[in-house]
């Protein structure tokens, strides 16, 4: 008997069985290959189907890129073509039956994994702060992942940081169109577009937030810029996680960290400046203990939970 765990992102699907202990088996991926729509529902049947053949399964948790509407069962997932309101829960039902089936939003489950197994074990109260193509943040509050009124709460890359206002930040928000890994890269554009003199290693099209973190460790003055300006954005917002939450412990994961872990000192001493001074005082910032799995223990954990509530587990 095993709980199924599915990791959907904007790239690749990531399955794996899990006992209450923790995972059963090892962890599965499957490449999108640029599938969108329907085609994307069906590589998520296909996978539940095939673990079906493999064992019994009590309860399917599925991490999901974007929101999980738990009253219709449907989903927004915005990197996904054609999942502007997608029927999932439906579609997974239909090759389950009647085993539980539990979706939940991709930030939701990364502070759940982590309390569960990772670096934010034993919390009641902790906030796993994800950077990578966006930013949003999973919120433990008192034992319980805040939701929200409409299944939204931890969308922090609409955080207002800065004024006046731009139409920079229509598309995302003011924080992650700085600091996510995409707005590191435009960021960096902007910069070199604005320094006539720059002739260093980012000098070219289509940079990523990759490039810049190269650049930063051979002491690129552009790469300084944007991560000096990253760090006070980061700062910024563990402050009004800090203030508002008072968090044992804000986690950082994400494809950016990774790489900026070296940063959190300084995050640290900026987010000083600005948060709480009790709070800040107590708070731990540490890097994701799970890395890139906590969200497959995080959907795993929801599904024992929500399992053992009905009585199927």
């Amino acid at each position: 008997m095993a709980v199924l765990s599915i990791d959907l992102g904007g790239t690749k699907l990531a399955s794996a069985l899990f006992s209450q202990a923790g995972p059963a088996g090892s962890v599965t991926y499957h490449p999108l290959e640029k599938r969108s729509g329907k085609a994307v529902g069906e590589m998520i049947s296909g996978c539940i189907l095939s673990r079906m053949r493999e064992t019994d399964i009590t309860a399917i948790g599925v991490a999901v890129p974007g929101i999980s509407r738990r009253e219709t069962g449907t989903v927004w997932a915005p990197n996904i073509p054609g999942w502007d309101d997608y029927p999932l829960l439906r579609e997974i039902r239909e090759v389950c039956g009647d085993i539980p089936v539990f979706i939940e939003g991709d930030r939701a489950c990364y502070i759940m994994g982590e309390a569960w197994q990772g670096n934010a074990k034993g919390c009641s109260d902790a906030v796993f702060l994800a950077v990578g193509t966006g930013i949003g943040a999973g919120i433990l509050s008192d034992g319980r992942v805040l939701r929200g009124a409409a299944d939204i709460a931890g969308a922090i890359g609409w955080l207002a940081l800065d004024r006046p206002y731009k139409t920079d930040y229509n598309a995302s928000g003011c924080l992650e169109s700085q600091a996510s890994g995409e707005g590191i890269a435009k960021v960096a554009e902007r910069l070199i577009e604005e320094d006539a003199a720059y002739q260093g290693m980012l000098a070219k099209e289509g940079i990523t937030a990759g490039d810049v973190m190269e650049a930063f460790e051979r002491n690129d003055r552009i790469a300084i810029q944007v991560f000096n300006q990253c760090i006070e954005l980061w700062g910024m917002t563990v402050a009004n996680l800090v203030s508002l939450f008072n968090p044992q412990k804000i986690i950082f994961g994400g494809g950016v960290f990774g790489p900026a872990v070296r940063f959190l000192p300084a995050i640290r001493t900026e987010a000083a400046k600005w948060a709480q001074p009790v709070s800040m005082g107590q708070v731990k910032l540490e890097a994701a203990g799970l890395g890139n799995l906590a969200g497959l223990y995080g959907a795993a954990c929801i599904a024992m939970h929500g399992a053992a509530d009905k009585g199927t587990v």
